[in-house]
């Protein structure tokens, strides 16, 4: 039969379950454009950046479990959107990339937007696919989409020629089967990083050997991160049946309840508050699943996990590379945990130690005295304001972040009962993330009550998408940290050389910008307006229209993770630079 290879693609996608397609058309995809209009349920989202396309398809999979494509054009389109598709490579989101390629059936030379697509985004994808026949472009296709979920998710390029979008291809597609898993017979996969295709079962050894180190372990800390969000009973059923306090990694966050008495801190080392860090220092083995003790979560790899380590990822390339483990695991987490769990069955619950429990609920009790303290100024307190925002709103409501310290303090101060309502750039650290992420997890989540805690300094990069979230109806709450200056590096400078450069923001009439894109606007000046502010930007929200909230933010209280990493950064300089640095800094300071 002779189809589009739009109708191709489009018949590809909605049997993946791929629910948008993100992007901004171009002459070389424009019958892509026309079969997606006549999609049974692949929505097409205009964007005004495919920066911003790919953080929203991103932000897709980490709301809702459901993989999103990203729409690009060669060339430029591609490059705008290299920023959000790597960091869905390094903190391991599932995303189709569906690229265009130029033109293979004329011969000539010095097309339009041609560049080595396939070279440019390799390092930043688990593997690129480029079908050169209509008949290899569904298969390309649903192959792509199993290697973009199985093993450690990440993102795919797939290259559509354009000219099997411009003519018609013969193509003889499977019958049509909803939700039907990735076939063979894919064509070419020209690119692969080294990253595992499917997971692993840790074999019975292993979890014999697993289960003996935690039956000696008379005080384990459980330390979890993403990799482990589909098995979360699990990790609740081991942290009661050992009474093990947790601890989590940022991307972590929720997997573990963040209400229940064994919940130690987003971390255990040097950016904990005291009470987490000597709880943790008292234990004697570390079971860590799902993470990778990757540089952000752990402040400047400023920890020290208690010995024995017992290390589980799925990609074999993880467990053990950071710190030395007794046992590394290459293993899917839940079928670990339940292995572990079968072979713990029978010997009953430790009980609750409630000498523990108490430390870390006084522990934390004293951190929110501190925090909820005014600081001075009469500007907005941030506890004060995140916690609001989950009383108002609720425990449904999914935050976004953008890389600084806004970042920081929400993962501090917000206390989550699941995962999926914390989406923050972590490893790759993108500025700009927070407001197309938002639209992105709205457009997955309707039901959910989304809030962005956008920098100012991260705002002006893709701030404008909320002319997107205008157009489609997506009501977002846009919470504006400002402090007018790139708040995380001046802290950085501020502390380690008495001196900021180049990190204090000119100012700018947010009020003018949102009225500009169709976004209702309200300002924050005090702790006194902030419930009230919250539930009339809810009510804005609520009617499907993107609202921008002005927040005075009191930043002069530095969070745990800023007072730990820059420790943890001086503390592996050599001697003679670290004294240059704090010298530096002591005469700058007695000098002014």
């Amino acid at each position: 039969m002779k189809l589009t290879g739009g109708e191709i693609v489009v018949r590809a996608l909605e049997e993946e379950g791929i629910p948008f397609a993100f992007g901004i058309p171009g002459t070389h995809n424009i019958e892509l454009y026309d079969a997606l209009a006549a999609s049974r349920s692949v929505r097409p989202v205009l964007v005004t950046d495919e920066q911003s396309a790919s953080f929203m398809a991103d932000a897709v999979w980490r709301a809702s479990g459901r993989m999103a494509c990203t729409n690009v054009v060669p060339g430029a389109g591609l490059t705008h959107a290299l920023s959000g598709i790597a960091e869905a490579f390094m903190d391991t989101v599932p995303m189709l990339v569906l690229g265009c390629g130029i033109r293979g059936d004329t011969g000539m030379a010095f097309q339009l937007h041609d560049v080595d697509q396939a070279s440019v985004v390799a390092p930043l994808c688990k593997a690129v696919f480029r079908p050169r026949t209509g008949q290899e472009l569904y298969a390309a296709l649903r192959d792509a989409c199993r290697t973009a979920r199985t093993g450690a998710p990440g993102p795919v390029f797939v290259e559509v020629p354009a000219d099997l979008y411009l003519l018609r291809q013969e193509a003889e597609l499977p019958p049509r089967e909803e939700g039907r898993e990735g076939i063979p017979g894919s064509g070419p996969v020209v690119a692969r990083a080294g990253i595992p295709p499917a997971g692993a079962e840790a074999d019975a050894a292993v979890l014999d050997r697993a289960a003996s180190l935690l039956r000696g372990s008379r005080r384990p800390l459980l330390y979890v991160g993403a990799g482990a969000a589909d098995a979360r009973r699990d990790v609740l059923r081991l942290a009661e049946l050992l009474d093990a306090p947790v601890a989590t990694t940022f991307q972590g966050k929720g997997v573990f309840p963040e209400d229940h008495p064994l919940f130690l801190w987003p971390g255990f080392g040097r950016a904990a508050p005291p009470f987490a860090r000597r709880i943790a220092a008292e234990r004697d083995l570390t079971l860590a699943v799902g993470c990778r003790f990757g540089e952000v979560a752990t402040a400047g790899y400023g920890v020290d996990p208690p010995r024995p380590l017992l290390h589980v990822d799925i990609d074999p390339s993880v467990p053990g590379r950071n710190f030395p483990a007794e046992l590394a695991v290459a293993a899917d987490a839940g079928g670990f945990l339940r292995g572990v769990l079968e072979r713990l069955a029978g010997e009953g619950a430790r009980g609750p130690d409630e000498e523990l429990r108490e430390w870390i609920r006084d522990g934390h009790a004293e951190v929110w005295e501190e925090w909820l303290e005014p600081s001075g100024g009469g500007r907005v307190t941030p506890a004060v304001l995140l916690r609001a925002l989950q009383e108002e709103l609720g425990p449904a409501t999914i935050f976004t972040t953008d890389s600084g310290n806004g970042t920081f303090l929400a993962m501090e101060c917000l206390r989550l009962r699941e995962p999926g309502k914390f989406l923050a750039p972590v490893d790759y650290s993108c500025m700009g993330y927070a407001v197309p992420a938002a639209i992105g997890a709205k457009l997955a989540r309707p039901d959910c009550p989304v809030v962005a805690l956008a920098g100012d300094g991260a705002f002006l990069m893709t701030g404008l998408e909320l002319l997107t979230a205008a157009a489609e109806g997506v009501g977002v709450m846009v919470f504006v940290l400002r402090d007018r200056e790139l708040a995380q590096i001046a802290q950085f400078q501020e502390t380690a050389l008495n001196r900021k450069v180049a990190s204090r923001l000119p100012d700018y009439d947010l009020a003018a910008i949102a009225a500009g894109v169709g976004a209702a606007f309200l300002p924050l000046e005090g702790n006194r307006e902030v419930a009230g502010t919250i539930r009339a930007a809810a009510a804005e929200a609520a009617g499907g229209r993107p609202v921008v909230v002005d927040v005075a933010i009191d930043y002069s209280r530095r969070t745990w993770f800023t007072r730990g990493v820059v420790r943890s950064v001086l503390g592996r300089l050599p001697l003679g630079e670290r004294m240059r640095f704090v010298g530096r800094a002591l005469v700058r300071r007695l000098t002014g």
